[in-house]
């Protein structure tokens, strides 16, 4: 089966989208398929990586936005389609998905829309308050769900948007994470990194893996930490991630311990500062999954999160986390509760959690999903609860 994924918000430096791109191409290629990802850049190239052909098309950057671009190259992109139709066209942008729509109905190619975002969450911090935002966002869904063959979201809280539209194309299939490369340091003995002792001499040691945007409120990890250095918790906080936010964020941070380590590439460096972490903290209230919580539960650092967004949903079991009120004041306080239990059962059971989601539970739903005319139900390709 030949596979096209074409995808806006794809950089060197982007965050969970990259990801799970890259990590399902590479499952598909693992299983035997043939993966072509499509992707927006600055300028023209045709790539081979291990997840498969990688072709980057001139795109349009977006103010404000850092790197990010997006595909308006349409003749380009279908030229590349009619050359080698595909078996199946991924679609993970919904901006793009409505033209793409016209050619795979023209050629009979299935159209799957994989939504790595959810609209009214996503925009929530870009609009006005008087905007009719769950109104605007109904009818785009209600477009997008029609147009598509089918709709692949990865939570609960990301099937919300699509359900209350009663969309009938809707599956949900979870994304998963690398549970070798994100592993306890008391799993790697090549790790040299050791996490604070909240009993003893050394400072609580925070992290946020996060993009330094305004939806992702990368500031409130800051907050959180000032507030537990003034209530006399010895704490410092490692930033990693990069980001329109950054210089606005560093001044905020003055005269507290943070270290900004901006994009780290290198995947095991990341797991290393991760699992180095008493706590990591994720205070975005807009996420679909939670790609980087789920990083930090398979390296056992156990997570804070806010009640909005799908995070929460991949807690389980006292230790692996708390569900905070997202103010600094709450995520503060959640820290301290964690840190009151004992750290070896703490980290076991943020591991715990993580290993329900291995990629290849994500790969096989997927393909699943494109060999047949019907998907699995969630329950048969959702990890047991």
């Amino acid at each position: 089966m030949r596979i096209v994924q074409v995808a806006n918000f794809y950089t060197p430096t982007s965050g969970g989208q990259r990801i799970a791109l890259d990590e399902v191409g590479r499952g598909y290629r693992q299983a035997g398929h043939e993966r072509v990802l499509i992707v927006p850049g600055r300028a023209e190239a045709v790539e081979r990586t291990p997840s498969g052909q990688r072709i980057t098309v001139r795109g349009l950057s977006l103010p404000g936005l850092g790197d990010y671009r997006i595909l308006t190259g349409r003749r380009r992109v279908l030229r590349l389609l009619d050359a080698t139709p595909p078996d199946v066209l991924e679609v993970s942008d919904k901006i793009s998905l409505v033209w793409l729509a016209r050619w795979s109905r023209r050629r009979g190619v299935p159209l799957v829309l994989f939504s790595h975002e959810r609209l009214d969450a996503i925009l929530r911090s870009r609009v006005p308050r008087w905007f009719p935002l769950r109104v605007a966002a109904n009818a785009v869904n209600r477009r997008l769900s029609g147009i598509a063959d089918r709709v692949i979201v990865t939570s609960a809280f990301s099937a919300a948007e699509f359900e209350r539209i009663h969309a009938p194309n809707v599956h949900r299939i979870p994304l998963g994470v690398d549970l070798g490369a994100f592993r306890p340091a008391s799993d790697d003995p090549t790790s040299s990194a050791t996490a604070g002792d909240p009993e003893g001499d050394r400072p609580v040691v925070l992290v946020t893996v996060t993009r330094l945007s305004r939806e992702k409120r990368p500031e409130a990890a800051i907050e959180a930490l000032a507030v537990l250095r003034e209530r006399g918790v010895d704490a410092t906080l490692v930033v990693i991630g990069d980001g329109p936010q950054r210089e606005r964020l560093r001044r905020r941070a003055r005269g507290l311990p943070v270290t900004f380590l901006g994009h780290l590439s290198d995947r095991r460096a990341v797991a290393e500062r991760v699992a180095a972490a008493d706590v990591a903290l994720f205070p975005s209230p807009a996420e679909t999954f939670g790609l980087a919580t789920l990083e930090a539960l398979a390296c056992g650092t156990p997570v804070v999160v806010p009640p909005e967004g799908a995070a929460r949903e991949l807690l389980r079991g006292p230790g692996s986390g708390v569900v905070s009120d997202g103010t600094p004041s709450g995520m503060a306080e959640a820290v301290r509760g964690l840190l009151s239990m004992p750290e070896a059962p703490r980290r076991a059971a943020a591991r715990a959690a993580a290993e329900r989601y291995p990629w290849a539970g994500t790969v096989a739903g997927l393909l699943h999903c494109y060999e047949v005319i019907g998907c699995r139900s969630d329950a048969e390709i959702s990890p047991s609860r």
